[in-house]
């Protein structure tokens, strides 16, 4: 069993995400697993590097050790891209032209009929001069 953590460090150590942290870490040791760290910098614009300080600092002061090297994932954005090449090209996947204001206008219809808010695949089944 492999248990993990993904904070985003886009401002210090929550509390919650503290608390998620320590019964992770206890679930995998109870269950004789492994406790994983992964750090979701994704978000470029407000991550920073003293935040991921911050969050392992955090969880080292409150005795949580992981058990293998912390993945970074804007460290591994190459494997992603290959990855979503892989599925487009075999068709499990699509690409979404929907503007900013299409999907603003979906999420708003959707709420407005009291439905939960949902891509609507509007463009999965666009031929290739379409797209």
């Amino acid at each position: 069993m492999r248990v993990r953590l993904a904070p985003s460090p886009t401002g210090t150590l929550h509390i919650g995400t503290a608390r998620t942290a320590v019964f992770n870490w206890l679930f995998a040791r109870r269950q004789g697993g492994s406790f994983l760290l992964r750090i979701e910098d994704t978000d470029r614009a407000r991550s920073k590097d003293e935040y991921t300080a911050n969050i392992l600092e955090g969880l080292q002061w409150l005795g949580l050790n992981w058990d293998e090297e912390p993945v970074i994932q804007s460290a591994r954005i190459e494997r992603h891209r290959t990855a979503i090449q892989q599925l487009l090209d075999s068709g499990h996947a699509y690409r979404c032209y929907a503007s900013d204001d299409e999907l603003t206008a979906m999420r708003e219809a959707q709420a407005a009929a009291k439905q939960a808010p949902r891509y609507d695949n509007r463009h999965r089944n666009l031929s290739p001069e379409q797209q």
